[in-house]
């Protein structure tokens, strides 16, 4: 993603949708476009791919794709970053009446996933260090994702006998695991997966060849192989 600027017709191209539905999207507020002063309406391309493909896709997008930085405003290249957007994420709920029982919850669980990220990860990046880290409050969604060593290759320095992805993960969201980091995961996972559950939230989570969904609205907690393959982790909190 970047910061150049599409115009109207390009924008519309890109999307596969009419001028006119532009015009629409822009009046009702669903896209707002930017204008020029000459009255042009135009829009950012990293706009126009969070409006195509959505938080969690792009998450996807960025942890399967080749190593680059995601776009800043998604970036969290340190915990100060992350920690400055998860205040942002909490001042965007904590105003809104529907979320004023739940808010604390959505933003501990999702501090929780962000900074495994930094503290299982911390001199060992594969490549490009960081969290993307990005929200979408009308949609109920926020995308977590690193390029990381993963749940199975973090957890098998103090359980080699764990044989897959399936397996660490099962181990990572529901056995207590005592003593310090990297053995601290599978206790943070495990309370992430009780919120969930309580709160009839729902997360996705993968990692390696294997995934976790954690459906609250059914009290449902399942563990899949994945057909992609995901060096870190992924996130996905329906809340």
């Amino acid at each position: 993603m970047n910061d150049s600027k599409i115009y109207v017709g390009k924008s519309a191209e890109y999307l596969n949708v009419s001028i006119d539905t532009l015009r629409r999207w822009d009046k009702s507020g669903k896209l707002p476009a930017n204008k020029s002063r000459g009255g042009q309406r135009w829009y950012l391309k990293k706009d126009l791919d969070l409006f195509k493909f959505g938080v969690f896709e792009l998450a996807k997008q960025w942890v399967t794709g080749t190593a680059q930085e995601p776009h800043p405003e998604f970036y969290c290249p340190t915990t100060t970053e992350f920690k400055g957007r998860l205040s942002k994420l909490q001042f965007a709920l904590e105003k809104l009446e529907e979320y004023k029982d739940t808010y604390s919850l959505v933003v501990a669980i999702t501090g929780e996933i962000g900074n495994n990220s930094y503290d299982h990860n911390l001199g060992n990046w594969p490549d490009i260090q960081g969290a993307f880290f990005a929200f979408d409050i009308d949609k109920k969604q926020i995308a977590l994702a690193d390029r990381g060593l993963g749940v199975f290759r973090t957890l098998k320095r103090i359980k080699p006998e764990i044989a897959n992805d399936k397996t660490a993960l099962n181990i990572a969201f529901t056995e207590i695991i005592s003593g310090r980091a990297p053995e601290s995961r599978g206790n943070g996972l495990k309370f992430v997966r009780r919120v969930v559950l309580d709160n009839r939230f729902k997360l996705e989570f993968f990692s390696g060849n294997a995934s976790a969904i954690i459906d609250g609205i059914n009290d449902t907690t399942k563990f899949n192989d994945s057909e992609t393959c995901y060096s870190g982790c992924v996130a996905l909190i329906n809340f």
